[in-house]
């Protein structure tokens, strides 16, 4: 619905927001968050910090977003929901990229980690794509800012709009053009890693209260802790998590290059269809697959040895 503002005041939106809608999806977001968070602290899964602060900042995002609904003409509560919610699956991306570099030198034996199985050196996977990330990260920030800072009253609003619009559009087509890359290389490994099945099944050992290597939990190159041998679960969960990102990411390009009189910004159901529904499995299945369940090492820095 097309919201027509009271005589005198400005609203951000072009929608009567709904706060109901709002707080439950924050509220499921936030639940979201407090599991990855103590799963991080339990498991002591240092990088997988960078999901704690997506969850935090989706969940803080929709929960900001029901204040501004009682809120609409104040422009820093919409600055700050509209920042949180468009950049949180910008860091998930990242979370997925890192597991993604630890299942391959989990499974993948050091001489069989080449440029051929993978299209990039497997070292750089990792690196190169988080730097991609950074960098729609940062061109998302300054074009939202710019597009949800603008006075709509003054002469050069619409300049400024379109000027911010572009920027977004050009981190978004980033975002999409190096996860789309990733993706299809994280697909393609779910058919090149069986070669390494019988390799890994050799490195597996049980714990002494254990009879059969179908056990859920096993001891793996003599790990510290006990994992799950299932990894596929894993590289599944990276796999679909990458498919709901890129769906969100289609919307997001749509949503910028129609601008603030499309369809996309004047009917808010669009909103949760193709960004909140998309983006809360991106959460809530690692919090059930949880990386800290299959991998040995989830320390920012990796120990020598399975480099």
């Amino acid at each position: 619905m097309v919201f027509t503002p009271e005589p005198g005041t400005l609203s951000h939106y072009n929608y009567d927001p709904s706060f109901e809608a709002a707080i439950a999806v924050g509220v499921l977001y936030s639940l979201a968050f407090f599991v990855t968070f103590f799963q991080w602290l339990r498991y002591n899964a240092g990088v997988w910090a960078i999901m704690v602060v997506a969850a935090a900042m989706e969940g803080a995002g929709y929960i900001i977003r029901a204040l501004s609904t009682k809120h609409v003409t104040e422009k820093s509560i919409y600055v700050a929901q509209t920042a949180l919610i468009v950049l949180s699956p910008v860091l998930m991306a990242a979370a997925c990229y890192i597991i993604f570099g630890r299942i391959i030198y989990h499974i993948v034996p050091k001489e069989a980690r080449t440029t051929k199985l993978l299209w990039i050196p497997p070292r750089f996977i990792t690196p190169i794509f988080v730097v991609c990330d950074i960098l729609a990260l940062l061109l998302q920030l300054i074009g939202v800012v710019r597009i949800t800072s603008i006075d709509i009253t003054s002469v050069d609003a619409q300049s400024k709009l379109t000027q911010g619009e572009n920027i977004a559009l050009v981190g978004v087509a980033i975002q999409m053009a190096c996860f789309g890359l990733f993706s299809i290389i994280a697909i393609r490994f779910n058919f090149t890693s069986r070669r390494f099945t019988s390799d890994f099944q050799q490195r597996v050992t049980l714990p002494n209260d254990s009879k059969s290597k179908n056990e859920e939990y096993v001891i793996i190159d003599g790990a510290e802790k006990k994992l799950k041998p299932n990894w596929q679960a894993l590289l599944h969960v990276v796999n679909i998590t990458c498919m709901l990102i890129l769906i969100r990411s289609v919307f997001r390009m749509v949503d910028f290059a129609l601008g603030r009189t499309g369809y996309t910004e004047e009917h808010e159901w669009c909103l949760y269809v193709f960004d909140a529904l998309p983006i809360f499995p991106c959460v809530a299945l690692f919090n059930y697959w949880h990386p800290a369940k299959y991998l040995p090492y989830l320390q920012w820095g990796l120990p020598k040895h399975p480099r």
